[in-house]
């Protein structure tokens, strides 16, 4: 099953060509609900119906350094520092948009704005401390992430060995663009993923190449406890801008389009803009605390 939130914020299923509406407040609701919600008899087509974020979760679980390839990626290119498998954070879920919405590109904030495309776990049944034999009865559903980022603040972040703000300003968390419930995905482990930018490229690979799986992932995370509706990632693969041999060539720009695909969850599109076109007005100066 396909799940979608649209318009002003209704929540429904895709069927073929259209949007079966839900009686529930929001996507978040139906996975406290385990999905027992009654359908309200409207339907919409899906070409008329503008979709949204699928879900504002209340915890957003971040991982990095899944995928050796781009560690290995960064160590070739001697990127500040080592992207090391283990390393987690919270994303900030105000910074949430949906397929099409724009990424306002802050140019007094960064220069280097970057692209990550995650694989993306939805926690349905919420839980704490359970293995990764558990782990699949906790997992309801999979969605595309990209996980925008600024690197000249995060190279100064990871010199503390943290980072948080370069991924979380306002715009820099696409996910979409719908749910794919666990029963239609088949084996999350062999999903082929690619990220393209204006139409060429830049990332591509499988998830069969993470170090850690699935399982081992949602059970790590675990301890910081679970609720309905909660977003977990697996890292980001080979190929990002910073990784390349002329990095401020290929780190996205206003004008660019990405769009960032997974097999089987479709495909999350999003331009960038710049501050004066989302705004109108200039930029505002930035506080270089970094």
């Amino acid at each position: 099953m396909k799940l979608v939130t649209f318009d002003d914020g209704l929540v429904g299923r895709i069927a073929d060509d259209v949007v079966v509406e839900f009686d529930v407040p929001s996507m978040r609701e139906f996975f406290e609900r385990d999905g027992e919600v009654t359908e309200t008899g409207r339907t919409f087509p899906l070409a008329g119906v503008r979709l949204r974020a699928p879900i504002v979760p209340k915890k957003f679980f971040h991982t990095a350094g899944n995928f050796a390839e781009h560690h290995e990626d960064l160590v070739r290119v001697d990127w500040s520092h080592p992207v090391n498998k283990g390393i987690v954070f919270f994303q900030n879920v105000d910074a949430i948009i949906g397929p099409e919405d724009d990424i306002v590109y802050p140019e007094n904030l960064t220069r280097e704005l970057d692209y990550e495309l995650e694989l993306t776990m939805v926690i349905g049944k919420g839980g704490k401390f359970f293995s990764a034999d558990e782990a699949a009865e906790h997992i309801a559903g999979y969605l595309i992430f990209n996980d925008i980022t600024a690197r000249d603040i995060q190279r100064k972040e990871m010199e503390s060995g943290v980072f948080s703000f370069s991924k979380g300003i306002d715009t820099f968390c696409p996910i979409g663009p719908y749910i794919v419930t666990a029963d239609e995905i088949g084996d999350p482990h062999d999903l082929d993923m690619e990220l393209r930018v204006n139409g060429d490229v830049r990332q591509k690979s499988n998830t069969s190449r993470m170090r850690v799986s699935i399982p081992q992932l949602v059970a790590y995370h675990s301890p910081q406890v679970y609720s309905p509706g909660d977003l977990i990632t697996t890292g980001t693969i080979a190929g990002v801008a910073a990784s390349t041999t002329d990095p401020f060539a290929n780190y996205l720009k206003p004008g660019d389009v990405v769009e960032a695909e997974i097999q089987h969850l479709g495909v999350l599109r999003n331009r960038v803009v710049s501050w004066k076109d989302a705004y109108g007005t200039e930029a505002p100066p930035a506080q270089q605390w970094v």
